[in-house]
Parts: structure tokens; sequence; C-alpha cells
């Protein structure tokens, strides 16, 4: 028989479906303490206020993630050749096996990173460059070896184009699993729509570059 949640749990099992839902600037500390049965001081007691919880919630995340990840990239950079194509390979196993963590987790976590960015969290972007830099410079250096002709600047455009590409693929899942079903009478799941996912960033990340800037 497994034992009643403390009320820490509580707190961030509501937060993380509140905030996946309708985002971290849409989601009080009313909201949350209402749907996990407990006070405000309790979220004080725990987490020390909002910003915290919310670096909690995707931490949880980011703690499963993370490690699996980086192997991926360090078995990478072992290897004489990659294209862009093997790069964002790394992230599929790991992106995977949060589906194991917890029930629809890939969904979740993708929502989260998204809200993170669209609400613009600066704390996020402060916690995760401060604590999963490593992880972060392996990737980027993953990147530049696959296609080394990327200046700084085009770099940081076409990242941000492959996040966003990815973050609203993976939250529309399950819309797009269905009009796939009801348009071309396929069965789509997670891994079938990574697979379809990798090649369409890769070639974007490695799309020529234009000469004049101004039309980037």
């Amino acid at each position: 028989m497994s034992q009643p949640k403390t009320t820490k749990h509580r707190i961030l099992d509501a937060a993380e479906v509140l905030f996946a839902e309708r985002g971290f600037k849409e989601t009080s500390l009313r909201a949350i303490t209402t749907a996990a049965d407990a006070n405000l001081a309790s979220v004080n007691y725990h987490y020390g206020d909002k910003k915290g919880l919310i670096r909690a919630v995707l931490g949880r995340y980011l703690d499963q993630f993370i490690p699996a990840f980086k192997q991926e990239l360090l078995s990478l950079h072992q290897r004489d050749e990659f294209d862009m194509n093997d790069v964002f390979l790394c992230t599929k196993q790991p992106l995977l096996r949060l589906n194991s963590f917890k029930n629809n987790g890939t969904t979740i976590f993708m929502s989260l990173i998204g809200h993170g960015y669209t609400d613009v969290q600066g704390h996020l972007r402060w916690f995760i460059t401060t604590y999963y830099d490593d992880v972060i410079q392996l990737f980027v250096t993953a990147v530049r070896r696959a296609y080394p002709c990327l200046d700084p600047e085009t770099l940081f455009w076409r990242l941000h184009f492959t996040l966003g590409a990815s973050v609203f693929t993976v939250v529309s899942s399950t819309a797009l699993f269905a009009i796939a079903a009801n348009d071309f009478s396929s069965r789509i799941k997670t891994e079938d729509l990574i697979n379809r996912l990798v090649p369409y960033l890769a070639a974007g990340v490695t799309a020529p570059i234009a000469l004049n800037k101004e039309i980037l």
C-alpha cells in the first residue's frame, strides 16, 4: 500500500500540472495550494517562493533528462565523424525515458521548457545555464563540429528556432496524432514523432548561410 504524499510533494505535483497547462505567469500560488490542499505558508517553507517552486518542478525532470543526454553526447564526441542528424538524435532516448519517469513525461517536460521561454522566465535561463552548463557546452560543441561554418549569431537564432519547433510539436502531439490517424490512417507514437522531427531540425540548422545577414 502506497504511503500518502507529503505536503511538499502534493505542492510539487499540483504545480507541475498547472504550470504545464497554464504556464508560469498565469498560474497563481493560490491555485496551486488549492489543488494541493495546502496553504501558502507551506509553499514558502518548502520552496522559498514561486521562483523556487518553478525551479523545483523543472529540476525534477532535468535531473532525469540531463545525465542521460550528457552520456549520449559524450558517446557522440568519441566518434571521429558525425552529422547534425546524429547530434539531435542524442535527445531521443533521454526524452522517451521521461515517459517511464512519469506518465506523459516527455510532453510535460517540453511544455515546461516552452513556458520557461514564452513566459520570459529569466531566472530559469540562469538556473539551467548555471547548473547544467557543461552539458549545454557539450551540445553546442557537437553542433559546431557537425557544421563548423556557423557563426555565433546564426547559431543562436537557429538553435532557438529549433527549440520553438520542438516544443510546439511535442506539446501539440496529441492533436497531431489524431490528425495523422484521421487524414493518413497513421498510428504515430512519440518515438515516431521524434524520428520525423530530427531530420527537419538537422536540415534547418545546416541550411546554407545567406551572405547578407539582413535576409536571415
